[in-house]
């Protein structure tokens, strides 16, 4: 009798299990019927406004079923979370980001940034001497795509209260703060349709137009928010910087659109404008331009990293952004890449390993920054959006190159993480052995490209070289309360910095988020990002 009993015991936990299993099965698996984004709907570009807008908020209602799903998800035990398959590495990656905000929070909240280790908040010289939370602006739509919803709560409610130009001191750079505080309030405006987020953007944009008050229209690169005054840095002599002038475009030309107020695309097609008519030494863009009218070009330096970068994607994100008609922005972001692919495109002898050299005049150095390695993920993103498949299987094949060159500079380490800086000679390859370029400060770069190419291949090499860097991240870089960067890479037990970027959240969580994640979680080919410095998920389409 007890030996029966116990059989029916078995039998109803049995059943009981399968019923959660199914249960579970239909509330959390994604339905291959369901589109996020309405791609049928929207494969024709839309002109009509008030369709448009109606097509807006469907997809924001979409993204946001879709976030509201995924918050139900536990945050795991390590052991849980750090599983060999995919949706295991989400949610992984899913409580770095919870472990990284919950110390920001408890912290240094309001300040720009966290000391993990010495538990206290941090700020750099881009943001003056304010406090003006740029982690919480920065983190925002992060927090948002992959489902915590108590801590984007806090963080709305402390941005709705949040008075940029009584918070902000001192001189700030005007690049940093249109991409990280226009360009993220932008982006959390477009995810949820949230109009404090525009005006709140609005307001910030507003602030920098001072800047814009020079004789060529080339802005200034520092401001003080409180006076109004604006400035070069005192190191560049009097120059403006190719990679903070030509990163405006993209904000204002859609805060223009959302806002109805033409002054900010006035300014940045002003910018446009003066470049267009400028002669390119041997096609390509100096980093330094004087503020003269007409300007004239500095020394002679190129670069695709460092204070030239993101220029060349801003140019083709634009092109994109107009729905691919912008016929000026497509000819001279091509004209600019094969400039740079014949001058300063090199191979390593040893192992035949791609990189973007810089230049100073006729002379190369031949050294690739990891900034530098966005540059796989841009031509990835051409390549995706090339109608000619001859030109787009030659961008893709850029894009692998330059994606295995920058994993080599991973893999060639202590730590498996990439120093700012490395190096082809004779003796050395893919690595530096300049003290003061082995340094890595949560940079997204790298993981950038490996995204674009999961994106475009399905090559699964890419999400294990992102793991291998989740792990990597694990074994060096956190922190008591938080993710450091390490001084050192080539150390097998290397110093932290004591620093927690606010770009972690906006770009190197979000890009290992999204490469665990399903194409239906901001596809491609309707919405990206703005900046490798910024996020800003901008619909593709004016």
């Amino acid at each position: 009798m007890g030996l029966r009993s116990h059989e029916q015991l078995v039998v109803c936990v049995g059943v009981m299990f399968l019923l959660t299993v199914c249960i579970t099965a239909f509330f959390f698996l994604p339905s291959g019927g369901t589109d996020l984004y309405f791609r049928e709907e929207n494969s024709v570009h839309v002109r009509d406004i008030y369709v448009r807008e109606e097509l807006r908020r469907k997809e924001q209602d979409a993204l946001r079923r879709k976030a509201e799903e995924a918050n139900p998800i536990p945050i795991p035990k390590p052991e849980i979370g750090a599983a060999d398959d995919t949706e295991g590495r989400r949610i992984f990656v899913k409580q770095m980001i919870k472990f990284a905000w919950d110390g920001y929070r408890k912290y240094a909240w309001g300040e720009n940034e966290l000391r993990p280790n010495s538990l206290s908040g941090h700020s750099s010289s881009i943001f003056g001497y304010g406090k003006t939370g740029a982690t919480i602006i920065d983190a925002i739509d992060t927090l948002f795509i992959v489902g915590l919803k108590e801590e984007y709560k806090d963080a709305r409610e402390w941005i709705a209260q949040f008075n940029f130009k009584e918070s902000a001191k001192g001189d700030l750079s005007v690049f940093e703060t249109n991409i990280r505080f226009t360009g993220g309030l932008l982006s959390a405006y477009a995810l949820t349709g949230d109009k404090m987020f525009l005006e709140k953007a609005e307001d910030v944009a507003t602030l920098l137009l001072p800047a814009f008050d020079t004789p060529s229209g080339i802005p200034y690169s520092l401001i003080d928010l409180q006076t109004g005054r604006a400035k070069t840095y005192s190191w560049a002599s009097g120059k403006a910087i190719l990679s903070e002038y030509g990163s405006i475009q993209l904000e204002f030309d859609y805060l223009s659109n959302l806002t109805g107020n033409p002054v900010f695309a006035q300014k940045a097609d002003k910018i446009r404008d003066v470049l267009t008519e400028m002669e390119k030494p041997e096609g390509l863009y100096p980093i330094y331009l004087s503020m003269d009218n007409p300007p004239r070009w500095g020394q002679h330096l190129f670069s695709m990293g460092a204070m030239a970068d993101s220029w060349y994607e801003y140019l083709l994100k634009q092109w994109i952004s107009t729905g691919k008609r912008d016929k000026r922005t497509k000819r001279e972001y091509e004209e600019a890449i094969f400039a740079m692919e014949k001058r300063m495109l090199f191979k390593s002898e040893q192992s035949n390993l791609w990189y973007f050299a810089k230049m100073n005049g006729n002379r190369v150095e031949h050294s690739f920054e990891h900034l530098a390695c966005f540059s796989g993920g841009m031509v990835v993103l051409h390549a995706m959006n090339e109608e000619n498949s001859t030109i787009s299987d030659h961008y893709l094949t850029l894009g692998k190159e330059i994606g295995h060159t920058c994993h080599e500079s991973y893999a060639r380490s202590a730590t498996g993480i990439g120093p700012e800086s490395f190096q082809f000679t004779s003796s050395i390859e893919a690595k530096t052995e300049r003290r003061q370029d082995s340094y890595y400060i949560l940079r997204p770069e790298v993981v950038e490209t490996w995204f674009y190419l999961w994106r475009a291949t399905k090559d699964d090499k890419y999400r294990q070289w992102a793991w291998d860097h989740v792990q990597n991240l694990e074994k060096y870089a956190k922190g008591t309360a938080g993710y450091s960067g390490i001084r050192n890479v080539y150390d097998e037990r290397p110093e932290q910095d004591d620093v927690q970027q606010s770009f972690l959240f906006a770009e190197l969580f979000k890009y290992l988020f999204l490469i665990f994640s399903e194409d239906d979680v901001l596809p491609l080919d309707q919405w990206f990002r703005n900046s490798k410095l910024a996020k800003y998920a901008q619909k593709c389409e004016f």
